[in-house]
């Protein structure tokens, strides 16, 4: 579902979201890649877990983000609501060099099968119990 009308209380939660660089950050990773899960943004952003958890919770009560889980994970991603407004904020900072690092790093870890969602998507249902 996309946003048809656009409110003061979205927007204004949008915005707040998107005055922190750790936000930001997360966000473009999502926004991107589809879905990431805190482990694989912890190693990507050198965050600690405490940290990307904060961040990922505001993100999620914001209305941005939604989730998904599976085993153990939890996997976040843009709601499909918020998508084209963030669409046009990454428009604006698609050459931003720290986002583009963000994004070189998700691209190897990516090719290395370092990331849970290979991990989930090659393992066993209950594989870890």
């Amino acid at each position: 579902m996309r946003l048809k009308n656009f409110n003061l209380a979205l927007g204004a939660q949008i915005f707040k979201a998107c005055a922190d660089e750790s936000r930001l950050r997360i966000l473009h990773l999502v926004f991107r890649n589809g879905e990431m899960c805190i482990s694989d943004l912890e190693q990507i952003l050198g965050f600690t877990q405490a940290k990307t958890s904060r961040h990922l919770i505001y993100l999620k009560n914001s209305g941005i983000l939604t989730f998904r889980r599976h085993n153990h994970w939890v996997f976040y991603q843009v709601k499909d609501e918020v998508m084209d407004m963030l669409n046009q904020i990454f428009q604006f900072l698609r050459k931003d060099q720290q986002l583009l690092a963000d994004q070189q790093v998700y691209n190897t870890m990516f090719s290395n099968r370092e990331l849970a969602v290979n991990k989930a998507q090659f393992q066993p249902e209950g594989w870890l119990r």
